[in-house]
């Protein structure tokens, strides 16, 4: 991971949600490194504290503030705690079921309970609409802006038994494209990263006590292993930079080649 970006957004002050830990936390970090205070958002007040303890042990300027990206009033509150921002890293999300009790079961649809479906499109995609939402109109007003979703390949490719998560995780990308299109001459971008398996938690924990199980998981990615929480960072650093005023409304991949873009 790149450690000295030598102020590359030094400046700008970004929100990071959902980065009281794993991917959150690593682009948090490094935002800071680059030179942006960042205010570092969790429903956990600890873990927000602990990333900002880290952030300010290692030479840069953070806050946290605590709120439920799924509650409106939450994301009203915050935004008013906060001011004005450059940056929005929309990371606040869930998975599905597969190694732990968190998210949504790993099963097919047709055997999917609706009661299931509707906390996962709050978390990743209402959620998202209204962190947006909140920021949006004084990015407008200061004609310059950096909107940035973190998804996963299971909207951009199609999984089997992800089909909530991956409907949820498509219609966030829909919406990078069309607010891509909106705000592009207020001098806003707005784009995603997209994921594939991350080593990380409930994952990390399950192929640490089955080596198998790792091997036949990174048997689908070129790069020969799973995703480290560190890997999108750098890039999403670039994508909310100056360098990247020409970039907008793209979905990129950070997967180790699983779903090549074209």
């Amino acid at each position: 991971m790149i450690r000295d970006w030598s102020g590359f957004i030094g400046g700008r002050v970004a929100l990071v949600t959902g980065s009281g830990a794993g991917i959150g936390r690593a682009i948090g970090i490094q935002m800071a490194r680059a030179g942006a205070e960042v205010w570092i958002n969790d429903v956990d007040e600890a873990r927000a504290d602990t990333v900002v303890r880290e952030i300010e042990a290692d030479g840069g300027k953070a806050q946290l503030v605590v709120a439920d990206v799924c509650d409106p009033a939450a994301v009203r509150e915050m935004a008013a705690t906060t001011g004005p921002l450059d940056i929005i890293v929309n990371n606040a999300g869930t998975g599905v079921r597969a190694f732990d009790s968190g998210g949504i079961p790993l099963v097919p649809f047709a055997e999917s309970d609706p009661a299931d479906w509707e906390p996962v499109m709050r978390v990743n995609l209402t959620g998202v609409l209204h962190v947006t939402h909140a920021y949006l109109p004084d990015m407008i007003e200061r004609g310059w802006g950096r909107v940035l979703t973190i998804v996963s390949d299971a909207g951009r490719k199609g999984e089997r038994r992800q089909v909530v998560y991956g409907a949820a995780k498509a219609a966030a990308m829909g919406f990078t494209r069309g607010l891509a299109a909106e705000v592009g001459r207020q001098g806003i971008t707005v784009n995603c990263i997209a994921l594939g398996s991350m080593r990380h938690g409930a994952l990390a924990a399950a192929v640490d006590a089955d080596p198998e199980l790792e091997r036949k998981l990174t048997g689908a990615y070129p790069v020969g292993r799973l995703g480290r929480v560190d890997d999108p960072a750098p890039l999403a650093v670039l994508l909310c930079s100056d360098a990247a005023e020409w970039i907008t409304g793209q979905v990129y991949p950070v997967d180790g080649g699983y779903a090549p873009a074209l």
